[in-house]
């Protein structure tokens, strides 16, 4: 399986293969034809409640990681994950993300639980 994260923001490459957004908001000023994305599974993004408190500073990434991951212990993004997973099985996916710092944000826990 051949899964990557990279920013929403950056032009589309043809290694991207199915390109997915991971974020809950549509990103700013972004076009939905220059986006090129092909799903938007919003039932895999982080609570607005999560991701208002990463985003202040309050806890570290490990500490989010972990509170996203229990997020995602519901039949609704276990379904969702498995759709990925199936979708990076018969081809490359590539998460995307509008966060300034993919490695540090929940498009590398996604990656990571789908065995990038």
């Amino acid at each position: 399986m051949s899964v990557r994260v990279r920013r929403v923001y950056e032009s589309p490459e043809p290694e991207d293969g199915v390109r997915v957004l991971v974020d809950r908001l549509w990103p700013r000023g972004l076009s939905k034809d220059a986006a090129h994305v092909d799903e938007w599974p919003k039932g895999l993004t982080p609570s607005t409640e999560l991701r208002r408190w990463y985003h202040a500073g309050e806890g570290s990434y490990e500490e989010f990681s972990g509170r996203y991951e229990a997020e995602l212990d519901t039949p609704e993004a276990a379904e969702l994950l498995d759709k990925v997973r199936r979708l990076a099985r018969k081809g490359p996916v590539t998460l995307l993300t509008a966060s300034k710092d993919p490695e540090q944000s929940h498009a590398s826990v996604l990656a990571r639980l789908l065995g990038a």
